[in-house]
């Protein structure tokens, strides 16, 4: 078994809004290695809001989660690429060891 390193970003966003399209299609385009993407059952939002999946207060805008992975430079490339062109504000990464 052989290990690279790499790195994992995750694009914190909202259901029903453009950004999950959006960034799929870029990440699409630029060939990454691989991407995820995670629905959230709950999550509290920029000002503090609960969103839900209760049938209570039933929500369109639950999280969603855009996970991707790719070498170091190229995570770099389109972090920027994305914050440039879709204004993300909620991006996070770390570096990890694939094992393959």
């Amino acid at each position: 078994m052989s290990q690279r390193q790499i790195i994992i970003a995750r694009v914190y966003t909202l259901e029903g809004h453009e950004h999950l399209t959006r960034t799929l299609d870029i990440l699409q385009q630029e060939k990454v290695a691989g991407v995820t993407v995670i629905r959230g059952i709950e999550g509290i939002g920029e000002a503090g809001e609960l969103h839900t999946s209760s049938l209570l207060t039933l929500s369109l805008e639950l999280p969603v989660i855009i996970e991707f992975y790719d070498e170091s430079v190229k995570i770099d490339e389109i972090i920027t690429l994305l914050k440039n062109k879709l204004d993300l504000k909620h991006i996070v990464s770390w570096p990890v060891t694939a094992h393959i």
